[in-house]
C-alpha cells in the first residue's frame, strides 16, 4: 500500500497539470473569439460606410474633398470646408490643451495643497463625464456671446496683424468651437497625465532633490520623461474625440461653409457637423451617399490618427529603453 502513494501522488499531480492546460486552452480562445469579434466589428463598420459611400466615389472621386459646396438640391457635393474645419478645431484645441492639461497635472500631483488636491482631482474627472450636449449649450448660450462682444475683438484689436484674426466677428465660429474643444478635453488629457505623473517612482525624484535639483528640474528631468509615452497616449485619446465631436461642435461652429481661409472668426463646419444637420434630411441615392462618405473620412482620418499615434508612441518606448504600452 505504501510503494502505491507515490504513484498516485504522480497521477494527481497528472490530472492538475492537465486541468490546468485544459483551463488556459479554454481561456485562450475565449479571448482569441473576443479580438475577432472586435476585428470584425471594425471591419463591419469599414463595409458598411465604403458600400454605402459607393455612389458617391464613383460620382465625384477625389473631387469630393475638394468641392466647396455640399447641395443637394443640386447634386453637387464636398466636404472641403469640412475637412479644413475638422483639422483647424481639432489643432486648435489640442495645440492650447497638452500645456494646459498637462501643467495642471503637475500642479495637482507636485504643488497643490493636500487638503483640495482630492477635490480638485474629482471635479477634473467629473468635468469628462458631462454630456457634449451640455457643453453646447453652454459654448451657444454663454461662450459665443462672449467671445463675440469681448474676447474676438480684443483678439483682432492686438493681434489683428496675424491671418487668423481677421474678418467680421460672427459667435458662432471655428474658434469658438475650437475654444469649445478645448474645454471639453482638457479633463481627459490632464486626468489621464495626472495618473501616469503618478506613477513615477519617488526614488527618482529623491535622488534628483539629493543631488541639488529643484523642484522643476525634478519634473523636467525625471518626471516628464518617465511619463511621455502615458501623456501621449492621453494627448491622442483626447485628439480622437475633437475629431470625432459632434453635438457641441454644431451648436457652435455656425454651420456655413464660408471660403477656405486662415481666419478663425469664419463660420464653417466639421465632418461631424455635416453628418448631423444632413442625415436626417438625406434622401435615398446620391444625397444619403454623400452623407455616409463624410463619415467614412472621419472613420479613415481616426484610424490614420491612431496608427501615426501608436508608431509614435512604440518608438518612444524604445528610445527611452521602456516598453511602449
Amino acid at each position: 500500500m505504501q510503494q502505491s502513494l507515490p504513484g498516485t501522488r504522480n497521477v494527481a499531480r497528472l490530472l492538475r497539470w492537465g486541468n490546468r492546460r485544459l483551463s488556459d486552452t479554454i481561456f485562450r480562445g475565449i479571448t482569441i473569439l473576443l479580438v475577432l469579434f472586435v476585428v470584425a466589428i471594425v471591419a463591419g463598420v469599414a463595409w458598411i460606410l465604403i458600400s454605402n459611400s459607393m455612389p458617391a466615389i464613383q460620382k465625384f472621386g477625389f473631387r469630393f474633398l475638394t468641392n466647396q459646396a455640399f447641395d443637394p438640391v443640386h447634386n453637387v457635393f464636398g466636404v472641403g470646408p469640412a475637412i479644413f474645419g475638422t483639422l483647424v478645431t481639432s489643432a486648435f484645441a489640442i495645440l492650447f490643451a497638452i500645456p494646459i492639461g498637462v501643467g495642471t497635472a503637475i500642479f495637482l500631483v507636485d504643488f497643490c495643497p493636500r487638503p483640495i488636491q482630492s477635490p480638485l482631482a474629482f471635479i477634473v474627472e467629473l468635468l469628462a463625464a458631462v454630456p457634449s450636449v451640455i457643453y453646447g449649450l453652454f459654448g451657444f448660450l454663454v461662450l459665443a456671446p462672449w467671445l463675440q462682444g469681448s474676447a474676438e475683438p480684443w483678439l483682432q484689436k492686438y493681434l489683428g496683424f496675424l491671418p487668423f484674426f481677421q474678418g467680421a466677428f460672427h459667435g458662432l465660429s471655428l474658434f469658438t468651437a475650437g475654444v469649445i474643444l478645448v474645454i471639453m478635453v482638457l479633463p481627459l488629457i490632464t486626468s489621464v497625465s495626472r495618473e501616469v505623473i503618478l506613477t513615477t517612482p519617488t526614488t527618482q525624484r529623491e535622488a534628483l532633490l539629493a543631488l541639488g535639483a529643484t523642484r522643476w528640474e525634478v519634473i523636467r528631468h525625471a518626471v516628464l520623461p518617465y511619463s511621455r509615452i502615458g501623456i501621449t497616449g492621453g494627448v491622442i485619446l483626447a485628439l480622437g474625440r475633437a475629431l470625432g465631436e459632434t453635438m457641441a461642435v454644431t451648436m457652435v461652429v455656425g454651420n456655413q461653409a464660408s471660403p477656405i481661409s486662415p481666419g478663425l472668426f469664419n463660420s464653417g463646419y466639421t465632418l461631424a457637423s455635416v453628418i448631423a444637420n444632413q442625415f436626417n434630411e438625406a434622401t435615398p441615392g446620391l444625397f444619403f451617399s454623400a452623407v455616409i462618405e463624410a463619415g467614412l473620412l472621419v472613420f479613415i482620418i481616426t484610424l490614420i490618427t491612431n496608427i501615426i499615434a501608436r508608431v509614435l508612441i512604440y518608438r518612444m518606448g524604445h528610445r527611452v529603453g521602456g516598453l511602449a504600452t
